[in-house]
């Protein structure tokens, strides 16, 4: 199985942030933090890109948890924009990993409203 790096260390990223919140998956992180050393050169690249998912978990908590219903349609919109425009500095992350670390895989969005 082969992944982009930027997948990987996106992915790592996710399951930490999800250990933070609920301590559920500790069978994912393992596999990602053994098939994913983050180099110093990306340390703090990294570090930012946790900090994006983490302002997406907060941004999406009371939607996922069913409570959309108690949200003005506004603040749902605001939110939807929001996550939408860390997307984008996700994605620009990610590829600036990819960069320092010359691997050739880049995430590109055309035709994409993350654009």
């Amino acid at each position: 199985m082969i992944f982009p790096t930027i997948e990987l260390y996106d992915r790592l990223a996710i399951a930490e942030i999800k250990w933070e919140k609920t301590q559920a998956n500790l069978e994912e992180l393992e596999w990602y933090q053994d098939h994913c050393v983050v180099s110093m050169d990306v340390r703090e690249l990294y570090e930012d890109l946790k900090d994006i998912h983490r302002q997406i978990w907060a941004l999406e908590a009371e939607l996922k948890s069913g409570r959309e219903q108690e949200l003005a349609l506004e603040e749902i919109g605001r939110r939807a924009i929001a996550i939408r425009d860390l997307n984008n500095i996700r994605v620009n992350l990610k590829n600036t990993i990819a960069e320092r670390l010359d691997d050739p895989v880049r995430e590109i969005k055309k035709d994409h409203l993350s654009e």
